[in-house]
This record gives C-alpha cells, structure tokens and sequence, in this order.
C-alpha cells in the first residue's frame, strides 16, 4: 500500500538516503558523474530543518520510505512551490510520481498555481512534468555551479 503523510524529524536519515540514491542515479544516467544533486541532498540535519521550514512529506509502502516531497505554500495556499520530489530509483515508474501529485492537487485545492524548477539535463523530469500540466516559464543558471535550471508552472 502507497501512502503519503508528513515527516518526522525521526525519518530524516532515511530521507537523506533515499534522496541521495535518487539524485546520484540522475547524476550517473544524465550527467556522467558518480554522484551530484541538489544543497542538503545527502544531509540528515538539511531534511529536519526542511521539516520545520515547508511542508515535507513521506512517500511510503509497505512502512518503508521510497520518497519524499517538499512542498512551500504562500501565506493563503493560492500559489505552492514544489521544492522538491524524489523516489527512490528502483520505486520509479511503478506510478507513484503521479499518484504524489494528485495528492497534492488534492490537499492544496485552492492553490491556483504550482511552480517547480529541474535541471536542463533531467530529460525524463521534463517529460513528466509536462505529462502533469506544467509548462516550461524560462530558464535560469545557478549561480553557484553554472547549471542551467528550468522553470516549470501549472495554472488552474
């Protein structure tokens, strides 16, 4: 059974692993790299202080976490930014990414816009995300390590 709920400070180190096999793959698959990803990716303190920061919620089966999501709604929940969602690589095209949105739309009825950004080079993130609506807005590079990150939105 999937199941969604918030995160507790106690999954943190069961997040950062999870999140770091997911990016790692990416990093390996697109990029030739043996491991790259997002600021805090591998970091159990990073997911706790997201946990008191955002809306951070488990993806789960069975009792055992596959993934997670990061969700920052505006003060009224009109608009939501999707920090981020991962699932762990040998959970991946089982439907779970789908079933995690519509979970989302769901709980966040009266967000009239969602906002999310992904690498240029995750291909397979853009394919999806646009599969669920959302449209490219522009592009922007990271002025940390160069990377060229594109904006996605979905307006009711």
């Amino acid at each position: 059974m999937f199941t969604i709920s918030f995160a507790d400070p106690q999954d943190a180190a069961r997040l950062a692993d999870v999140q770091k096999r997911t990016f790692d793959a990416d990093a390996r698959l697109y990029q030739n790299k043996e491991e790259d990803g997002p600021p805090g990716y591998a970091s159990a303190e990073w997911q706790a202080e997201q946990m008191m920061n955002a809306h951070y919620y488990k993806l789960a089966t069975e009792d055992c976490i596959i993934g997670g999501m990061i969700v920052f709604p505006s003060p009224a929940a009109t608009e939501c930014h999707l920090g981020r969602i991962f699932i762990d690589p040998q959970y991946q095209n089982h439907g779970y990414g789908q079933e995690s949105f519509r979970f989302l739309f769901q709980t966040y009825p009266v967000a009239r816009k969602w906002t999310l950004d992904t690498p240029s080079w995750a291909l397979r993130n853009h394919y999806f995300y646009e599969k669920l609506g959302f449209v490219r807005t522009g592009k922007m590079t990271d002025e940390v390590n160069g990377e060229v990150i594109i904006g996605y939105e979905r307006v009711k």
